[in-house]
C-alpha cells in the first residue's frame, strides 16, 4: 500500500504516528508522513519520508499556541482555538494534501482534522482516522466526558439519554468547526464536517490498550478498532544516561515531566517547588516545553532536556506527569506508580483512568509544587499502586499496537477495493 499519514500538534500527536509509519515500512508498505517542518528531523531520523505542510512554526510558536489553549477552560472552545490558529494556513494545507492523493492508497489522519476526509473522498481514496484516546468513541452505555448520565435512570432510558447526548455533542462540535473555517471549506469545495464523534471515518484506529482502556461491555460501533498503543522513542542519550546514574546513585528517584505544557513564569513554579521540596530527597525534572530552569546550586534536583521516555522512566521510583496521551502510555509501559497533574483537554480523562487502574492518583495543578512531596509519600506508601502499575506493564507487553493497526488498515483497504470492484461490475 501507498500510505499517507498526517497529524499535527505536540509530540504526543506525532510520535505514535511515527511508530505506525515505521511498522508499515517494515511490513513492506510505502509511507509518507505529512506534517509541519518542526517534526522533520524526528520523522526522518526514524527512516520515514517527510512531506511538509504549513505552517513552518518554530518551538516558540508551538509553545505560544499551547499557552493560549491552556488559558481556555472549556474543551469545545479549546477545539475552536485550534482551528482559529490553523485557519489562515488551511487553504495551502488542503492544496498540498490534494497533490498527494493521486499517489495514495489510503489516507490516515489524526481525528482532530476531519476535513481530510473530504480531500480523500473526492479522490476516491480510503480514509481512516487515528485516535489517541477512547473517550471520543460514542456509545449508548456511557455519556460524553463530563456530561451527566444518572445511574438511577432505568437502563433503557439511560441508554437513550446517552445516545441523545452524543448526538448533541456531534452537532455542537460540527457547528464549532464549520463556523470557524466555513470560508476555507467552501473555497476548497470541501463538504462541511459531519458527525465528528460518531462517523469520523469508515475505519478509526483507537491507539490505546484494549485490555486496559476499552470500556468493558460497552456497545461500540464496528468502525472503531482498538489496536493497542503505538509508541516511538527517540534514540537514547549515552552521556545523559551516565549523568543520571551518577545523580541517582543507582537508586530510583521521582521523575517529573509535563511534556508540552507551558507556564507564563516557569521560574516562579520552580522556586515554589525548590522551597517546598526536602533537600534530602532527589528529584529529576524534565524541562519540556515549559522550560523549567535549574535554580542555583540545588544538588538534589536535576533538570534535564529532551530524552526518550523509556530511558528517563527507567530511573523513576514514581512518575509525575500532566496526563498527556503519549506520556500516560509511556508511564504505563514503565510499570511505575504515577501522580497526574492535568492541565488541559483529555488529560483529566487519563488522570481518571490512572486512578481507575489503581496506578496512582491526580493532583491539582494550582498548588502542585507545594503538595507534591506529601502526595509522593502517599503514593509510594501504598504498595497497591506499585503492584497495579507492574500488572499494567505486564498486560501491555503482551500487545503489539502497530502490528494490529497495520492488520486493520490492510483489511480496510482490501474491503474498499473489493467494494469498488463489485460496484464497477454492477
Amino acid at each position: 500500500m501507498r500510505v499517507i499519514l498526517t497529524s499535527h500538534g505536540s509530540t504526543g500527536d506525532i510520535y505514535p504516528v511515527i511508530a505506525l509509519a515505521v511498522a508499515l515500512q517494515k511490513a513492506g508498505h510505502q509511507v509518507r508522513f505529512a506534517t509541519i517542518p518542526h517534526y522533520k528531523e524526528d520523522i526522518e531520523a526514524a527512516g520515514v519520508e517527510f512531506y511538509p505542510l504549513c505552517p513552518n512554526w518554530e518551538q516558540a510558536d508551538l509553545s505560544y499556541w499551547m499557552g493560549r489553549l491552556q488559558k481556555i477552560r472549556t474543551p469545545i472552545y479549546q477545539l475552536r482555538e485550534i482551528y482559529v490558529g490553523a485557519k489562515q494556513y488551511i487553504p495551502e494545507m488542503i492544496a498540498r494534501m490534494d497533490a498527494l492523493m493521486p499517489e495514495t492508497d489510503v489516507l490516515v489522519s489524526s481525528y482532530l482534522f476531519p476535513m481530510n476526509r473530504g480531500i480523500a473522498e473526492r479522490h476516491g481514496v480510503p480514509f481512516a482516522t487515528f485516535a489517541f484516546a477512547p473517550h471520543v468513541i460514542p456509545s449508548p452505555d456511557y455519556p460524553p466526558e463530563n456530561l451527566p448520565s444518572p445511574r438511577w435512570l432505568p437502563a433503557a432510558t439511560r441508554r437513550a439519554w446517552n445516545r441523545w447526548l452524543w448526538t448533541t455533542a456531534n452537532a455542537i462540535v460540527d457547528r464549532v468547526i464549520n463556523t470557524t473555517i466555513i470560508d476555507q471549506l467552501r473555497a476548497a469545495r470541501l463538504p462541511k464536517v459531519r458527525n465528528f464523534f460518531s462517523k469520523p471515518a469508515d475505519r478509526v484506529l483507537v491507539a490505546v490498550s484494549e485490555t486496559l482502556l476499552r470500556p468493558p461491555g460497552a456497545e461500540i460501533d464496528a468502525r472503531f478498532r482498538f489496536t493497542g498503543y503505538c509508541r516511538w522513542q527517540a534514540p537514547e542519550n549515552p552521556e545523559l544516561e551516565a549523568e543520571l546514574r551518577v545523580f541517582t546513585g543507582g537508586q530510583p528517584v521521582p521523575v517529573l515531566t509535563f511534556g508540552s505544557m507551558v507556564y507564563d513564569n516557569p521560574g516562579a513554579h520552580m522556586e515554589r517547588l525548590v522551597r517546598a521540596w526536602p533537600r534530602d530527597r532527589k528529584l529529576i525534572i524534565q524541562r519540556g516545553w515549559a522550560q523549567f530552569p535549574q535554580l542555583g546550586d540545588e544538588a538534589h534536583i536535576k533538570v534535564i532536556g529532551k530524552v526518550s521516555h523509556d530511558q528517563l522512566f527507567r530511573h523513576a521510583s514514581a512518575i509525575i506527569h500532566h496526563g498527556g496521551a503519549g506520556t500516560t502510555a509511556s508511564a504505563l509501559h514503565a510499570g511505575k506508580p504515577q501522580i497526574v497533574v492535568p492541565h488541559i483537554g483529555d488529560q483529566t480523562f487519563f488522570a481518571s483512568e490512572v486512578e481507575r487502574l489503581c496506578c496512582g492518583f491526580r493532583l491539582g495543578k494550582n498548588r502542585w509544587p507545594e503538595h507534591l512531596h506529601g502526595a509522593l509519600d502517599r503514593l509510594l506508601g501504598n504498595p497497591a499502586h506499585a503492584q497495579a502499575a507492574a500488572d499494567a506493564r505486564t498486560r501491555l507487553l503482551a500487545e503489539n499496537g502497530p502490528a494490529r493497526a497495520i492488520e486493520e488498515l490492510e483489511r480496510f483497504v482490501a474491503e474498499k477495493q473489493n467494494a469498488s470492484a463489485l460496484a464497477s461490475r454492477a
